[in-house]
């Protein structure tokens, strides 16, 4: 139905059609031009003009069209499979195919009445059916949630949930949908009825653990039926296709209903991703094994650092180090003489120079090799320093003076110093310490260094810097200035019963100067390196030219590579200033991966390596819980069907007295922009201007 309004009083008309009359008598209703072709010409002329001035005027009278559209949509009923391998491991062979024919007419008999919408879930809400049956997660609620988000405020006839009621993700699903305005009718799937099972339900565990650390693991025994069995627990570690046992426990199962929690301590006495399995051997006439085995994986980070104390000679600073470093795993402390070098500097994270270098050795050869690697590196300044040789090797500290000639100094804190806090119960002990020993001369700090303590000789606080920090081409240096550390080591411990202090300061020094930077160009991360086995894996990318600004000009290729050496190819997407990658989902494994690319003719690359464990959720509850599908079928009003029943489910639904909805909804149009007036219009002033100009004039 359409209605036509104006936006001017209706009465208007009138002085339209009064002007069209007038337009067309001003210009025919005098004119003999066309009397001698046809007598009536002038009046068809007169009539096609009046017409089209009369509509033009109309137009300007904005009239408006409204229509009124009637639609009736039909109730909504959605149709919902659980597709988890819970429900998968009963629902299988000809007893599958037998539902999927019901389901299919089920669908097919409800769309005469309704509109049948049909979801799969498990981890994830699709839409669709496809009954594959291998999802590792049941997610009732999010199916619950996303029903409730997408139909609120529609005509929601009923919802159909076919499922064991099982969940082992999300909330209770009976508290999940409690805003749902449409009743729930439950398919009850699976075997409600408890069989002989043994299961091996949970086990918690670090996820990172430091390599030389132990960690502790726990795990959850479960048994039903197996009254008076006995059962061993073994726990392997997997290496490809290598399985290392490394314990085994017994285990008694004393009752029917049988529960228990063990923990075991495991060493991480190897780096990186590790893959590690507990299993439980099967017992006589138990239902299904799968459950009795769970694999998990433990990040061992080798956060270690290797330290190098390289002395000219021995000396009880070196011990007084060496003691304090060691108490902190993360350092790997080695002692070595310069004129007895056994082992390879380039190896270290870090080196400290201990009266180097010396009148008689330059150190020259460590040097270079430090230089070239950019080793962070520490000067402990003594009387066997040769300065001369000291100031050209470090841009930190001058000190004119002569080593044989030595003063008493005492640590005095600089209040400006900024590069890592101080302890306030440091701050305030040091400077009443012994005084330890240095050259005697004149001190310069030089370049962009900040001082940690300056010298205080006697009772005078000199601006002789005594212990300082600086970097040089990105390599960051320390010097103290003084030797006999040691003497602090000890009056710490006659003061305090402790070294804590010493500790501090030395602890302090060493974590600041031996963190290293990544000056790396070339990175490519991933958000973990442990990922379960429905989750995609993806890689993110950075790419730096010589100055250190972002750029992906250049193509980012990626290879991984799993335990049987297969390799997967990839190249990188580009973003505005970097790369990413979604490789997808991969089996359970571990896996390495190479990134390369070229820049400026040179070729860079990044290693890495990530896991991916299984989940086996669905595996460990296999009795249905069909007593909670009754309950949210009550709580929505809906009812209770079983597997076979899905006909009976049809009948009742196509039974329910669920009105459809009828929608009005009124369209408001503008005359103007109705193509067939502008070709009326035209046809109509065409036809006056050809018939004008047909018969001899304009």
């Amino acid at each position: 139905m359409q209605n036509l309004t104006f936006q001017y009083p209706a009465w208007y008309l009138l002085l339209c059609i009064a002007l069209g009359l007038a337009y067309a008598m001003t210009l025919y209703f005098r004119d003999k031009t066309f009397a001698e072709q046809h007598p009536q010409l002038h009046k068809i002329l007169g009539v096609l003009r009046f017409l089209a001035v009369t509509l033009l005027a109309f137009l300007l009278m904005e009239p408006l069209l409204k229509s009124l559209l009637t639609e009736t949509k039909k109730p909504v009923v959605v149709l919902a499979q659980d597709e988890s391998e819970s429900v998968g491991s009963v629902l299988q062979g000809q007893g599958l195919e037998a539902y999927k024919a019901a389901w299919a007419k089920l669908k097919n008999d409800l769309s005469a009445k309704y509109e049948v919408k049909e979801y799969g879930f498990g981890s994830e809400v699709r839409e669709g059916v496809n009954f594959d049956m291998k999802d590792k997660i049941s997610n009732i609620s999010k199916l619950m949630t996303e029903t409730t988000d997408l139909y609120a405020g529609q005509n929601l006839g009923a919802v159909v949930l076919a499922t064991d009621g099982i969940y082992n993700e999300g909330s209770n699903p009976l508290y999940a949908g409690n805003k749902l305005n449409a009743p729930v009718f439950s398919v009850a799937l699976g075997d409600t009825t408890p069989q002989k099972d043994l299961v091996l339900k949970r086990v918690f565990h670090n996820k990172i653990s430091y390599l030389g650390d132990k960690f502790n693991v726990q795990f959850d025994i479960s048994a039903r039926n197996c009254g008076g069995a006995n059962t061993t627990v073994t726990v392997a570690k997997m290496n490809g296709n290598e399985v290392r046992n490394l314990q085994t426990i017994p285990v008694s199962i004393n009752s029917n209903d049988f529960f228990t929690t063990r923990e075991l301590v495991l060493d991480a006495n190897e780096a990186g991703v590790q893959r590690y399995r507990i299993s439980l051997s099967q017992v006589s006439g138990e239902k299904s094994v799968a459950n009795n085995s769970r694999e998990f994986f433990v990040d061992v980070l080798d956060a270690r650092q290797k330290l190098l104390l390289l002395a000219n000679a021995p000396h009880p600073d070196i011990a007084a180090l060496k003691q304090t470093l060691e108490v902190n795993k993360n350092y790997q402390v080695t002692v070595a003489y310069i004129n007895d070098l056994k082992v390879n500097v380039a190896d270290f994270d870090f080196v400290v120079l201990h009266n180097l270098p010396s009148n008689r050795n330059d150190a020259s050869s460590v040097l270079n090799v430090l230089n070239a690697k950019k080793t962070p590196r520490m000067f402990i300044v003594g009387s066997q320093t040769n300065l001369v040789r000291f100031n050209q090797v470090q841009p930190l500290l001058t000190i004119q003076g002569d080593v044989q000639n030595a003063n008493p100094v005492q640590g005095v804190f600089d209040p400006n110093f900024s590069l890592f806090t101080i302890d306030e119960n440091l701050r305030r002990n040091l400077p009443n310490f012994n005084p330890l020993t240095a050259p005697f001369g004149d001190f310069q700090a030089r370049g962009d260094t900040q001082v940690l303590l300056y010298q205080r000789i006697g009772k005078v606080d000199t601006k002789y810097p005594l212990l300082l920090f600086g970097e040089e081409n990105g390599v960051k240096l320390a010097v103290l200035a003084a030797e006999g550390l040691w003497r602090w080591r000890l009056f710490d411990y006659l003061q305090h019963q402790n070294h804590d202090i010493f500790s501090e300061l030395i602890g302090k020094n060493f974590q600041y100067v031996a963190v290293k930077a990544d000056k790396r160009r070339f990175r490519i991360s991933t958000s973990k390196n442990i990922f379960n086995e429905n989750e995609p894996i993806i890689f993110d990318a950075e790419l730096y030219n010589e100055s250190f600004e972002l750029i992906n000009e250049p193509d980012v290729r990626l290879t991984i590579t799993n335990s049987d050496k297969k390799e997967f190819n990839y190249t990188f997407n580009k973003t505005t200033k970097g790369y990413t990658l979604n490789a997808g989902v991969f089996p359970v494994g571990n896996y390495r991966f190479r990134g390369n690319t070229s820049f400026n003719g040179q070729n860079l690359s990044f290693d890495g390596q990530f896991s991916v464990q299984p989940i086996q959720l669905e595996l460990y509850e296999t009795t249905a819980d069909h007593a909670m599908l009754r309950r949210l079928s009550n709580e929505f009003g809906g009812a209770v069907f079983y597997q076979n029943q899905l006909a009976a489910l049809g009948d009742s639904l196509l039974a329910r007295d669920i009105k459809p909805v009828i929608y009005n909804t009124t369209r408001t149009r503008s005359v103007i922009n109705l193509k067939w007036i502008f070709f009326l219009i035209l046809a109509l002033l065409s036809g006056e201007w050809f018939m004008r100009r047909y018969f001899g004039a304009y």
